[in-house]
């Protein structure tokens, strides 16, 4: 089943993951200085994964393709790996919009 991890970083700030079964990495947040603000944007990225208009689709200046989830109000709260391919980037937002709804917390 697909987890959130939630960590400490080298920075002591507050981040967590998304993970598909497979154990990959799908999407990563930015740094909370609060464990509750993480855990909010937890329950953001399971609000706005379900909307494909809050996907932001990018390419990198190596070429590589990735994407951000961006709350209603616009602000990124998770990026996703680097993939070779757009279709490889399309499975990744499909995993998380499939996955993130129902994930578990550890």
């Amino acid at each position: 089943m697909a987890k959130f991890e939630v960590y400490h970083d080298a920075r002591s700030e507050f981040r967590f993951r998304l993970k598909a079964n497979n154990g990959q990495t799908i999407l990563a947040s930015e740094g909370y200085s609060a464990k509750t603000g993480c855990m909010n944007g937890i329950e953001s990225v399971r609000t706005n994964s379900k909307d494909d208009s809050k996907y932001d689709r990018k390419k990198s200046s190596n070429g590589k393709h990735y994407f951000n989830l961006k709350a209603s109000n616009g602000q990124v709260i998770g990026t996703s790996e680097m993939y070779e391919s757009t279709s490889g980037m399309e499975n990744g937002i499909a995993s998380v919009k499939t996955n993130a709804p129902t994930a578990t917390v550890e």
